[in-house]
């Protein structure tokens, strides 16, 4: 049986088959593209290299919408053959940044739960074609996604024509893993029925009319790796203060014993602290996430997590090799969820969340910048941090205290750019300890930030900002004047140790 029999059971699809250069051929200087992906799982893989040959000689620029970041050099990619007219929801590709930072194309950064939402309403451009990787199509039509769904279900519904990449090298296991469903419009939906992270409440693949399928790629390429940066001893610090606070709270009685669902942000100090729970005495835990990291993989390998759903698998390559080659072991236990429903402030709150999220700094009183560093220049996106932060039971956000060889504090008097304000930040976190600011007045905080999470080379520094400010008065008192000092200070003269007090 050939593999279009096999991965195309649909017989007038296989009409549809063409090279990846015929289907660049149809998309025109100014359409708006909606691919899959998210965090560099499940995007693809022949279609974007086409583009940008295209572009070599005819030139032109798109919009183009995600789930989040892309794998296979997408980002990085478009921003050299200068293609992108705007970009949203998430990136985070070095040369992607330097564009945006340069103005070279706009950016829209989003909350990763309300890219589909906009999609719904029409806010948004409309999506000329949507692109998406697939394990196979079935005989109605169903798309099967391959690693990840992110937004790939609102741009299939929205999107005027569909082109898919079929991946010959994703197992055809991940078929029945994805759960499918889509909220109806606002104001007459129902209440989302998702109860616990085990649920199933949708479809196992993305249903469309077949007729809007324009064309169809076959591919062999698996996931670009993520790179997972092991455990420092600044990482192992933050993962230990996080779980004592845990364990505190289990034994005040405010959560049980196997705790509440969790959630982590992508990236290495998430991915840490996530791995320091293999070594806690926590057990019988469930992940409600969007991306699941090598570390879920080991907590579901050592019997510590029963269950974890996201919308997306996103694994270094070695445990890329471990999963996929056995993918039976796993499918029973995870779940792949359109990233408005993993994101989705409904559920978040229903279910109780512990989300634990990487912040760029904090400030004194509870702030977090997530995504601007020096307060202008974009790094990645704010993706689900807020999603999760707003909503969940628990919002921590976790950093190291020090950047830059301690040329930097990330505990600073006032974020030159605020992504979450204190009224969504419970918890925050980093290598010198914790800070629990629920039900605390600004004035409390700013002392026991400064105290736990600031790293000893800045505490002084912290103390006499804040006590000059509490002269000035008011509810959150502040310098304005001098607010901003210390990332003036490092811009200028390379340390916020140098900075000379007023």
């Amino acid at each position: 049986m050939g593999i279009e029999n096999s991965r195309i059971l649909n017989e007038d699809l296989k009409e549809r088959i063409v090279t990846a250069e015929t289907a660049a051929s149809w998309i025109g200087d100014g359409m708006t593209l909606g691919l899959s992906g998210f965090t560099k799982a499940g995007d693809l893989k022949a279609i974007p290299d086409a583009l940008v040959k295209r572009a070599e000689t005819d030139p032109f620029k798109v919009n183009v919408f995600t789930g989040a970041s892309l794998g296979s050099d997408i980002d990085r990619m478009f921003a050299e053959a200068d293609i992108i007219n705007k970009r949203l929801p998430f990136q985070a590709d070095p040369r992607m940044r330097q564009g945006i930072n340069e103005g070279s194309f706009h950016f829209v950064d989003q909350h990763l739960s309300h890219t589909s939402e906009m999609l719904r309403q029409g806010v948004l451009p409309e999506v000329d074609y949507a692109i998406l990787e697939a394990v196979s199509i079935k005989e109605d039509g169903t798309i099967i996604p391959t690693t990840s769904v992110g937004n790939s279900l609102a741009f299939a519904m929205h999107a005027e024509h569909i082109i898919v990449e079929i991946n010959e090298a994703q197992p055809g296991a991940l078929e029945g893993v994805h759960d499918l469903y889509a909220p109806a419009p606002q104001g007459q939906r129902e209440p989302i029925p998702l109860v616990s992270p085990e649920e199933r409440i949708g479809t196992e693949g993305i249903q469309v009319d077949p007729a809007k399928i324009k064309g169809i790629i076959f591919t062999n390429q698996l996931d670009s790796p993520s790179t997972v940066t092991p455990p420092d001893a600044e990482t192992r610090d933050i993962a230990g203060h996080l779980i004592d606070f845990l364990k505190e709270e289990v034994r005040l009685g405010k959560l049980p014993e196997n705790l509440v669902p969790l959630q982590s942000g992508i990236g290495s100090v998430a991915n840490a602290v996530f791995h320091g729970l293999l070594d806690s005495d926590f057990e019988h835990l469930q992940v409600y996430s969007e991306v699941l990291q090598d570390s879920v993989i080991d907590l579901l390998d050592a019997g510590k997590v029963d269950f974890a759903s996201g919308c997306s698998v996103t694994l270094s390559e070695d445990k890329m090799k471990q999963v996929f080659s056995n993918f039976e072991d796993y499918r029973d236990r995870v779940v792949l969820r359109p990233q408005e429903i993993s994101n989705h402030p409904e559920i978040i709150r229903r279910l109780g969340l512990i989300s634990i999220n990487t912040a760029v700094e904090m400030d004194i009183y509870g702030n977090v910048n997530s995504t601007h560093v020096g307060g202008t220049k974009m790094m990645n996106g704010i993706g689900g941090s807020g999603d999760f932060a707003r909503n969940s039971r628990l919002g921590i956000f976790v950093t190291k205290s020090i950047a830059k060889d301690g040329d930097i504090s990330s505990i600073v008097p006032f974020v030159p750019h605020v992504d979450h304000t204190e009224h969504d930040v419970d918890v925050i976190v980093t290598d010198q300890g914790y800070a629990d600011l629920r039900g605390l007045a600004p004035r409390e905080r700013a002392g026991l930030i400064i105290e736990r999470c600031a790293h000893p080379s800045y505490r002084e520094q912290l103390h006499d900002y804040f006590e000059a400010a509490l002269e000035r008065g008011g509810q959150t008192p502040h310098m304005l004047e001098e607010a901003l000092a210390w990332h003036r200070e490092f811009e200028t003269n390379g340390s916020m140790k140098k900075l000379v007090k007023s």
